[in-house]
């Protein structure tokens, strides 16, 4: 290694060492005789006596052959231009590669899978094992191995959609560096701080200073990742859009879906010059704000821009009813004051207006579909209230209750308990109990979790009678047993009762915030199927729920993986690997985890205390690889040794009609200078526009079977699909009877298209839409029997009743001139899922997307549904999201190119089943829906 320039091939520098011996050889070597054709008149001239030397090379000759060679050498070496010097240069040691894959490295995460790649590859250029850790996964014992098997290691690894713990991994990297002293560290970082990690950086440091190791981290200028929190407050949704540092991200849109992704609202945000955080607010009405499941970021592809809502986030039109005289119903008198001061945080509360009377009153509230009926000290309902209130329970309603003077006179059947007339004084002057307060709630309660202050005392209170249910209804109770909270499950609604009135006439509850807290959970309850699930008993706030739905590092929706584990139903901690933000429980009356809690931060990485560590940039550590330059170097050289040959061969002077004699000497001395700045300057990139190499002509496709993929002009996307049906021509040759050729890459305005039974378009929303004659020709194709399969690939950014991702836009607009046939999703018995195997879905390097094909006829009368069209049997159009290129990508050592994301071991297979499914679809047709020969086929079977 020199500096940041490292060669692959070291050894081939010794042919140096020749240049010298190359020089005396060309030297003693002289050019090629000059002819020059003598005029008969001046032989006498010439026949003077001359003493004659031996031509030489020209020195200038001499250098210009000598520096091809050297040229030549250095690119048989392999230079790579490394700046940062990642991953090479550290001898034969071990080089530990550590990657952050939270949620904040998501949004550039193929830029570090990049970084990340090219350390690598350095180490294997100087034969150092690598050992890769992932920070963000759960800790483990990390060793060094080959080069080639920590690449497969780094494809495997993908972003997390939760914060890295690095603290965690510090035990494994002391036990590395103890086995494998002196070693290198390459820390790829997303810049920003996770939970608890003050002292993770200086104990790192301490750790490579230790052991001799070398520490270089490399991240971005400033942590690009955005961030959102969300909460409520004042009756409105807040968000809080964040960042860990200013990064030229200004502004953003948040978006507020429902649960079928469809957009409820969306909201602007701008950060302040220098600020970190930006308040969004959603003021919506009550039923637009409960159907909200989800905000996020639009265009952040991160799971820490989404934030998930739950029950629990949901405001409840909440009605207030008092049972008591109007000059008992002003304010600081009336238990109505303190029960809209104490809801008015998390619900809609409602009260009457120009009511006369509790039965008009509740009427009222019933009309206006409240999902919470609360009755401060109402006492006997008349016939016609109670089979209404009693309606309204049974429906799913929550009926909560106040004692009261009312009340404990009565006889009321909507309690949940039965009662004693009168009720319990304490402390009073002819009472020798002093007031009460209240004890720990019980696990199964839904008030386990908080903490009954002290002071709180309770003066009087209404019985209940004891009976075996009574323990089982008792969501709280004093500290001498008797019930303060009942409850019952009617129907499918909830009967909570206080045993207390709401104001303070009976005790000092409603002036703490543990009644707000209690009010809280009474109220979560209202319209959840996870409420009181035993008859009669209370819901079990320590209940276990399980993962339903989980995000991905990404922020995309899907099955939960395997490592996700259950959660208490009183969760509110931020996500973890254990737990990764998602849905969790039922779907009318789970909870939602997500990346970050409402009160957290992003903070940036602090450096400022390293003093043996090398710190970098992204940007900085690319690699440049030189061969191809020092090739062209070469070749231009080549060139010009070729040229000055032949000028002074005299093959190029005016005498003999040459190049020169045509031309002049000036042009040919312009000519030289060209050819010598071309061999001087960078090569350029190809265009996208030019045809790749790999486009046969139309004798080779008739001659031989091959996929087909249009160039889009995105050349890592035109790379990919070329890669993909490599891939998956190899599968078809060693798995089938099929010996296709190698894929072409088709321009559809200019290539013939006939000559391919499967055609793969990946929709590319950046490039303009095909020509009108492309479009055309296509249509004939697909009308004569080829097929299209389409791959929009957005598999993860599509969300059922959403919007059209970009590329569904694309491809809608590029098929509206198309005569396109009814579309459905593929049956479970069509051709396609047995064509060769038995597949019932179609992955790719996604598994979430949809497969679309040609619907099926409909049966005739008495006639089975076949599970082919008319004609050739063949659909001539295919169209899925689940980028099945990319997870048939392989290398040129068979290895893959793309991860792909799914909790499915095996999806890399089954993508490539699928595929040679749809080749043998293509080719072959409906053959296996006949059932003509079915009767001979069963009767050779049996003989």
């Amino acid at each position: 290694m020199l500096g940041p320039l490292t060669f692959a091939a070291p050894l081939a520098l010794a042919a140096l060492v020749a240049l010298p011996a190359l020089w005396f050889l060309l030297r003693v070597t002289p050019p090629r005789a000059r002819r020059i054709d003598f005029p008969p008149l001046r032989i006498a001239a010439d026949l003077l006596p001359q003493r004659e030397t031996p031509a030489r090379t020209p020195p200038w000759l001499l250098i210009l052959r000598v520096l091809a060679a050297a040229a030549l050498i250095l690119a048989v070496a392999g230079p790579v231009w490394n700046p940062a010097g990642v991953g090479a240069g550290g001898g034969r040691t071990p080089l530990l590669v550590m990657i952050d894959n939270g949620f904040a490295a998501a949004h550039d995460w193929r830029e570090r899978l990049r970084v990340a790649t090219d350390a690598v590859e350095g180490a294997a250029r100087d034969g150092r094992p690598v050992a890769i850790l992932s920070l963000a996964d759960p800790a483990a014992a990390t060793e060094a191995r080959t080069p080639a098997a920590a690449l497969e290691r780094l494809r495997a690894v993908a972003p997390r959609p939760h914060l890295a713990d690095r603290g965690a991994h510090l035990p494994a990297i002391g036990t590395f560096l103890e086995r494998t002293p002196a070693a290198g560290i390459v820390w790829i970082s997303d810049g920003v701080t996770g939970a608890g990690e003050a002292r993770f950086v200086p104990e790192l440091e301490a750790l490579a200073t230790k052991h001799g190791a070398a520490l270089t981290i490399l991240k971005a200028d400033q942590p690009p990742a955005l961030a959102l929190t969300g909460s409520e407050g004042g009756g409105r949704l807040v968000a809080h859009a964040l960042r860990a540092a200013p990064n030229g991200r200004d502004t953003g849109v948040v978006r507020a879906l429902d649960q079928k992704g469809l957009p409820l609202a969306e909201h602007d945000f701008t950060f302040a010059a220098g600020a970190t955080e930006a308040e969004i607010v959603f003021d919506l009405p009550v039923e637009l704000r409960n159907a909200i499941a989800r905000l996020e970021i639009a265009g952040e592809r991160s799971a820490g821009a989404v934030t998930l809502m739950d029950e629990r986030g949901k405001r409840r039109r909440v009605g207030l009813v008092f049972g008591g005289t109007a000059d008992q119903a002003q304010p600081l008198l009336a238990p109505t004051y303190y029960l809209a001061k104490a809801l008015s945080p998390f619900a809609d509360v409602q009260e009457p207006r120009g009511a006369k009377g509790t039965a008009e009153s509740i009427g009222q509230m019933l009309d206006n579909q409240v999902s919470v009926l609360v009755l401060a000290d109402v006492g006997a309902l008349d016939e016609g209230t109670l089979a209404r209130v009693s309606k309204f329970v049974d429906a799913g309603g929550l009926l909560l209750r106040f004692a009261g003077p009312r009340l404990a006179a009565g006889n009321d059947p909507l309690v949940p308990v039965r009662l004693r007339r009168g009720g319990r004084t304490l402390g009073g002057t002819l009472s020798w109990d002093s007031p009460k307060t209240l004890a720990p709630f019980a696990p199964e309660s839904p008030f386990a979790g908080l903490a009954p202050p002290a002071d709180i005392g309770v003066r009087r209170q209404i019985l209940a009678e004891p009976d075996g249910d009574l323990p089982s209804r008792t969501w709280a109770s004093l500290q001498d047993g008797t019930p303060i909270v009942t409850a019952e499950k009617r129907g499918q609604g909830l009967v909570v009762l206080f045993h207390v009135t709401a104001d303070t006439t009976w005790s000092n509850l409603p002036l703490s915030g543990l009644f707000i807290d209690m009010l809280r959970r009474v109220v979560a309850l209202a319209g959840s199927a996870a409420a009181p699930a035993a008859e009669g008993g209370p819901r079990p706030a320590a209940a276990v729920l399980a993962p339903r739905l989980t995000l991905d590092g990404f922020g995309a929706l899907g099955s939960p993986p395997a490592s996700a584990r259950a959660v208490s139903a009183d969760y509110g901690d931020r996500a973890t690997h254990d737990h990764p933000p998602g849905f969790y429980g039922p779907a009318d009356g789970g909870i939602a985890v997500n990346a970050l809690r409402p009160d957290d931060r992003l903070k940036p990485l602090d450096l400022a205390s390293l003093q043996g560590a090398r710190v970098g940039s992204l940007a900085g550590a690319e690699t440049l690889d030189l061969r191809a330059h020092l090739f062209t170097l070469v070749l231009m050289l080549l060139v010009l040794d070729t040229l000055a040959g032949l000028w002074l061969g005299g093959f190029l002077s005016r005498s003999t009609g040459g190049l020169l004699g045509r031309v002049g000497r000036g042009s040919a001395a312009l000519l030289l200078a060209g050819l010598a700045v071309l061999a001087l300057a960078r090569p350029l990139p190809a265009r996208a526009e030019e045809p790749p190499a790999n486009r046969p002509n139309g004798f080779e496709s008739a001659l031989v079977t091959r996929l087909a993929y249009v160039i889009t002009g995105d050349a890592a996307l035109d790379e990919a699909s070329r890669a993909g049906l490599s891939g998956l021509t190899q599968m078809l040759a060693s798995r089938t009877a099929l010996e296709p050729g190698e894929p072409a890459g088709l321009d559809p305005a200019k290539d013939e298209l006939s000559f391919y039974p499967l055609i793969y378009w990946p929709i590319a929303p950046g490039r303009p839409q095909p020509s009108e004659i492309a479009i055309r020709r296509i249509d004939a194709f697909m009308r004569n029997g080829g097929t299209v399969l389409f791959d929009t690939r957005d598999a993860l950014t599509s969300r059922p009743g959403a919007g059209p991702s970009p590329e569904a836009a694309y491809l809608r607009k590029m098929l509206a001139t198309l005569e396109v046939p009814e579309l459905e999703p593929v049956p479970i018995d069509h051709v396609l899922t047995k064509a060769f195997y038995l597949v019932e879905t179609f992955p790719g390097r996604y598994a979430t997307g949809q497969t679309w094909v040609e619907a099926l006829p409909p049966a005739g009368e008495g006639a089975e549904r076949r599970p082919a069209r008319a004609g050739d049997g063949v659909s001539p159009i295919i169209i899925t999201g689940n980028d099945l290129a990319a997870a048939w990508a392989v290398g040129r050592r068979g290895e893959a190119l793309y991860p792909v994301v799914g909790g499915d071991q095996r999806q890399r297979e089954m993508a490539f089943r699928g595929g040679i499914n749809i080749v043998m679809y293509t080719l072959t047709g409906n053959y296996k829906a006949d059932q003509v020969h079915v009767p001979a086929l069963l009767e050779r079977l049996g003989q």
